[in-house]
């Protein structure tokens, strides 16, 4: 907040409190994505485009198509996208599930990756106000694919990782991480080390 003056200072709470008015009146929406485009923001040097949140919903409906399958096998569903933008796509699956009644805060972990810095942070602010338990990682996910555990993804020098306040405040979601660090840690104590490479992929939806 250093590089801005007072009064521009001021503004930013003021923006805060529109994106969480503009969410909570309807979560069905990639407000910040649409915003981002009618003001033009994105590089069309690096073919920077956010799909229309529509076309987003209508994607969501049919990769969402089995994961009560996939909850059903462990209880919880990781849904990625590795190209994320703002989001829309897992704000999509979100509202997929809810009108499906599932209950996507402990059933679904949101996973997210956009090599652009500013499009990251647009989708971790979203995802958080939304009440989204998962994380979202700033990194080219070519070069620094996310390794490790789903719940416990090992970070790279080249990547942030932004997690939700919901992963860590939500009890369902802080005995999951908890029961895996021990199923780890027994694993690792019985045999010998293997590469990190991501695991539990059959629980992983991939939106893109």
């Amino acid at each position: 907040m250093a590089g801005y003056e007072p009064k521009e200072q001021e503004i930013f709470p003021q923006l805060f409190g529109a994106l969480t008015e503009a969410l909570e009146q309807n979560p069905d929406q990639d407000f910040l994505g649409d915003m981002f485009m009618r003001l033009e923001l994105g590089s069309h040097w690096h073919g920077q485009f956010f799909a229309p949140y529509n076309l987003c919903r209508a994607i969501a409906e049919i990769q969402m198509g089995d994961a009560q399958e996939r909850i059903q096998t462990r209880g919880w569903v990781s849904i990625n996208d590795c190209a994320c933008g703002a989001g829309a796509l897992l704000i999509a699956a979100r509202n997929v599930m809810m009108r499906a009644g599932q209950d996507w805060s402990s059933q679904a972990l949101f996973v997210a990756q956009d090599i652009d810095r500013t499009a990251a942070l647009m989708c971790y602010l979203q995802l958080s106000l939304l009440g989204c338990a998962g994380y979202v990682v700033i990194a080219d996910s070519l070069r620094y694919p996310i390794t490790g555990s789903l719940l416990r993804p090992t970070p790279v020098p080249e990547q942030d990782i932004w997690y939700t306040p919901t992963l860590y405040l939500s009890p369902v979601w802080g005995y999951r991480m908890l029961w895996e660090r021990i199923e780890s840690v027994q694993r690792y104590a019985t045999s010998d080390p293997e590469p990190e490479i991501m695991t539990d992929v059959g629980t992983q939806l991939t939106l893109f």
